[in-house]
């Protein structure tokens, strides 16, 4: 949200309940997330969270695709931490046999480039923010004719 320098504090995102739900009820059951360390200094946190449809984010598709959000503090940026903590979430939404994911990105936020590179695709558009999915392929790139089931024992990693 402070991709572009400082425009939001706690008091703020606290105070309002379309930013707010993404950290209250963190984590639910089906929440999960990571932080990134770079040399013991937290450098970056990454987290996914199920809204339901009545309470939905800026990048919510549907009550059953977990919506990430991404920060990588200054002065981390642009030392593939970002890049680190993306992968962590996609692999983890794997891991939890999870089909999509999606975020928001607001115009202009160089993180775009990011998501763009692992496969988002734009499906919505909410204000100045276009809402990104991400199809995860299953279950791997080395099963091509098992695309599309939600899960399957494979041994190619």
């Amino acid at each position: 949200m402070n991709w572009s320098g400082p425009r939001f504090g706690f008091a703020d995102i606290d105070a309002s309940p379309e930013l707010s739900h993404y950290f209250t009820s963190f984590p639910g059951d089906s929440d999960f997330g990571f932080a990134a360390l770079v040399e013991g200094v937290e450098a970056g946190v990454g987290w996914a969270v199920l809204l339901p449809a009545d309470d939905p984010g800026y990048g919510f598709v549907d009550a059953e695709t977990p919506e990430l959000s991404l920060t990588t503090f200054e002065p981390f940026r642009g030392r593939g931490v970002g890049t680190a903590l993306l992968a962590a979430l996609i692999d983890a939404a794997r891991q939890l046999q999870l089909t999509r994911v999606s975020l928001s990105v607001e115009d202009a936020n160089s993180a775009r480039r990011l998501y763009e590179r692992a496969g988002f695709e734009v499906v919505g558009r909410n204000g100045n923010s276009d809402t990104l999915l991400l199809t995860l392929d299953w279950p791997c790139q080395l099963c091509p004719g098992e695309r599309g089931v939600a899960f399957h024992a494979c041994t190619h990693g």
